[in-house]
């Protein structure tokens, strides 16, 4: 008899032999690189709420910092656009556009990887002042959060290249 809960566990077995045969492992699997970088990475102390936003997200992917042979420099650049404007020249919605450019050194300082990424959110104004504010600022944390992600996973990518 067909169900759904035995289908899905055939499609997860059938994917799981398919990754199995062409060489790929889990990278935080036994013996997956990104077990290398747990703990291992410090990103600079941050400067402003979005820095602070982007660390702390760091630091949930990567652990705590309290090992630490690398070191994580980067720059961050929001950029505000409005979108959304009324006849009478009211912006109703603005996008935050950020990029992230980073480097990951060892404790030399030498560049081990280095790259850009780049995402946007928005957030709405039509409500009170109080409620602007909370947006924009919901907004900057989540484009903060989106942005560590991609370095996270850039810096994972790369963790097989890196020394041990």
């Amino acid at each position: 008899m067909w169900s759904p809960e035995g289908m899905s566990r055939r499609a997860a077995l059938a994917g799981l032999l398919a990754l199995s045969a062409c060489g790929l492992t889990p990278v935080y699997g036994p013996g997956g690189a990104g077990r290398r970088l747990f703990g291992q990475i410090r990103p600079r102390d941050p400067d402003t709420f979005e820095e602070f936003a982007f660390n702390r997200r760091l630091a949930e992917r990567l652990g705590p910092d309290s090992d630490a042979r690398f070191e994580l420099d980067y720059r961050m650049n929001i950029g505000v656009v409005a979108q959304a404007i009324t006849p009478d020249e009211v912006t109703t919605r603005y996008s935050l556009n950020g990029t992230a450019d980073f480097a990951l050194k060892d404790r030399a300082g030498a560049v081990l990887t280095q790259g850009r990424v780049s995402s946007f959110t928005s957030y709405s104004t039509t409500g009170t002042t109080i409620a602007t504010l909370s947006a924009e600022a919901d907004a900057r944390q989540r484009l903060a959060h989106m942005l560590a992600d991609q370095v996270v996973t850039r810096l994972l990518a790369a963790s097989d290249k890196l020394p041990t």
